[in-house]
């Protein structure tokens, strides 16, 4: 008797994000990877598939024998740019850059692109959401001509792919990925599926043509890369551009980077005639003063790799409401929490009845633990109405239990300190290697430091080290 085997195929349903593009194979109500309600909808049936083996594009190779040629970094023209990619651009390499509207994105692409094409290599810049006569007269005003810089102004994936082919280009910029759409799937500008499309195309291209490329993504209210979260998983490098739209400074940050550190941190000056590196930015975190003012500490932050020195402000006053008011700017506001609850608690401080105002000095963000000293040292300053001495730079984490701990880097910190013309600082215990011509005070707890500090103007704590 002959049996005939019946293929039976298993289909499954697929649910899908609408605001990020994850799947599951069952409904929820919660996305899980962007966390968003009620987004998770139904696509319909899909037909569970095997692959079966095709021919393959290059025979595998030991990795001893793969040549690094192709994926030799080249300069960008801009040296701060540089730095945070590890050494300059990729050939093939994507890169995602993403920032607040008006914090300067298109601004320094465009200069990027200028310097890039100053080097006889053709850059193409392409606009989504501008006129080709509206870049050009942002590059007017800030000199980023060149006559291998090439301008176009497309929405369609298949017009962008068409100039690639056309001009040829080292260097693709795209501004932005969301202004960009495909004819080959359904949905608007910006949605999932286009982005995904769009996306994918454009890193299919530059990895076969060799073609830098960079794509402005837009962001969310909370700040994160708007679009699908599996389009910072496909691209090389990961960048957010950085800044109080009332300050002039601006912080390009790497959070991924396949090819270099993804710690490191670059400085622009955003200026009426466009953006400017700032190789040495220490200088716009302080205040220049000949006479010590109360409320006033220096410290020395890490942003990546970089030490930065800022000056932090508060100010202490009287009020006559039931719960005084807790105001910061520039810096962590649950850490400053945490130091005011100390400052009473083990330092004995009252601060119950009255504001506490802090900022730092020159719109730069300080969040780190590194800068509890300093906040807790210009609070002090503030209510005893004591100045600290000129001079001092004050780095360390302060515990709940009024203990000041380590932290890292402390070397390079103490070097930068140096090396802008201070002569003493207050550390914690085990500092390490001292840099010449600093004095180093040893501090332990911080009751103790403020016990002195009321004793006498001029006093610090702990013991010094040569």
């Amino acid at each position: 008797m002959t049996r005939v085997a019946k293929t039976v195929s298993r289909e499954r349903s697929a649910f899908r994000c609408t605001e990020c593009g994850w799947q599951t194979s069952k409904w929820i109500g919660r996305c899980g990877e962007c966390q968003a309600w009620g987004t998770v909808a139904e696509l319909g049936a899909v037909a569970v598939r095997t692959v079966r083996p095709g021919p393959v594009t290059e025979a595998a190779r030991p990795i001893g024998q793969v040549s690094v040629e192709a994926a030799q970094t080249r300069s960008s023209g801009v040296a701060e740019l540089d730095r945070v990619l590890g050494g300059g651009l990729v050939p093939g390499a994507v890169l995602l850059l993403a920032g607040e509207p008006g914090v300067g994105k298109s601004t320094l692409l465009l200069e990027v692109a200028a310097r890039f094409a100053a080097t006889d290599a053709p850059a193409l810049y392409v606009t989504g959401e501008e006129s080709a006569a509206q870049v050009r007269l942002r590059a007017d005003r800030i000199g980023a001509l060149a006559g291998d810089l090439y301008l176009a102004a497309e929405t369609d994936l298949g017009a962008v792919l068409g100039q690639l082919d056309s001009v040829k280009p080292d260097l693709l910029v795209l501004d932005s990925v969301q202004a960009v759409t495909s004819t080959e799937v359904e949905g608007g500008a910006g949605g999932v599926t286009q982005v995904r499309e769009v996306a994918g195309a454009l890193i299919k291209t530059a990895k076969e043509r060799g073609i830098a490329t960079v794509l402005v993504g837009h962001v969310t209210k909370d700040g994160s890369i708007a679009g699908p979260r599996v389009l910072e998983h496909l691209v090389d490098v990961v960048l957010y551009f950085e800044g109080d739209r009332h300050a002039r400074l601006r912080m390009l940050r790497a959070v991924k980077n396949r090819f270099g550190p993804s710690d490191e941190v670059g400085c622009f000056d955003l200026g009426d005639a466009g953006i400017e590196e700032l190789p040495d930015p220490s200088g716009l975190f302080l205040t220049r003063r000949h006479d010590p003012v109360p409320g006033t500490c220096v410290t020395v932050a890490l942003e990546g790799r970089r030490p930065l020195v800022a000056e932090v402000q508060a100010l202490v006053a009287p009020t006559s409401l039931a719960t005084p008011r807790r105001a910061s700017s520039g810096l962590d506001s649950s850490r400053l929490s945490m130091v005011l609850a100390v400052l009473e608690r083990r330092c004995g401080l009252d601060l119950s009845k009255r504001d506490v105002y802090s900022a730092t000095v020159g719109g730069v963000r300080v969040a780190e633990p590194a800068a509890d000293l300093a906040v807790g040292l210009a609070i002090a300053s503030a209510t005893l109405d004591r100045p600290l001495p000129t001079g001092v730079v004050a780095i360390g984490e302060i515990g709940l239990a009024g203990e000041i701990r380590r932290v890292s880097g402390l070397s390079r910190r103490l070097a930068e300190a140096v090396r802008l013309g201070f002569q003493h600082a207050l550390v914690p215990p085990d500092p390490g290697t001292i840099p010449a011509g600093l004095r180093v005070s040893v501090v332990t707890d911080m009751g103790d430091l403020l016990t002195m500090l009321a004793q006498s103007a001029g006093s610090t704590a702990g013991r010094s080290r040569a």
